[in-house]
């Protein structure tokens, strides 16, 4: 449990070292052949659980990183502890999972690249912050994301057997060029917290930097 310990109190250290991990479980999702979206759950810096995509092998379409991290969370510890629980994942959380870690009370997510299809927490709706009954939560992306983002090159440049219809890839070039996020992905913490205060959520507190970082 001590290895899971980081003492450090400057806040980019804190967030780079948790994502490393989030991208060590990506790493180990596409060594399985699994889309490479892995995450960690982080409560008074220490991780306490981890979770990688597994809707492959479990061919169940919710098994997302998120959920698998979640069951781990749940066999521990009560559904209170959220509160205090940080989420490091290195996808932008869909918006089935930013919702289910809305209804929890997550404290915060952090995530890598954003999800342009998908994204329940910005990259298509703010389920985040949208009005309703479940305490808001901050979302901070762009941290490791260019890393984020070649784990999925790498997974879509190979062979996924179990599509209906397999599309031949082998001639396929890794593209190592990622472009730089849009100045419409970026808001700042100011923004947040209006945004916060316009839904009626609960006021947060949030650390220096901007909503869509890059490190």
């Amino acid at each position: 449990m001590a290895d899971y310990y980081f003492p450090l109190k400057d806040e980019t250290l804190i967030r780079e070292y948790f994502m490393r991990q989030a991208l060590e479980m990506g790493e180990l999702a596409l060594s399985i052949d699994e889309v490479p979206v892995g995450c960690v759950f982080v409560l008074d810096n220490k991780v306490i659980a981890k979770g990688m995509n597994d809707t492959n092998r479990s061919l169940s379409g919710h098994r997302h990183a998120e959920f698998a991290g979640i069951e781990t969370v749940l066999c521990k510890y009560p559904a209170s502890v959220f509160k205090n629980v940080d989420l490091y994942v290195t996808v932008e959380p869909c918006i089935m999972c930013a919702s289910a870690l809305r209804q929890l009370g997550i404290r915060a997510v952090y995530f890598g690249c954003s999800n342009d299809r998908f994204g329940g927490c910005g990259g298509v709706l703010h389920v985040n912050l949208d009005a309703g009954i479940d305490r808001c939560y901050p979302a901070i992306g762009g941290i490791f994301r260019e890393e984020a983002i070649m784990l999925l090159r790498r997974f879509y440049l190979q062979e996924n057997d179990k599509a209906p219809n397999p599309t031949a890839k082998r001639n396929r070039i890794l593209n190592t060029i990622v472009e730089n996020m849009s100045i419409d992905n970026t808001r700042s913490d100011a923004l947040l917290e209006a945004e916060l205060a316009e839904t009626s959520c609960e006021p947060l507190k949030l650390a220096s930097a901007v909503i869509m970082t890059v490190y």
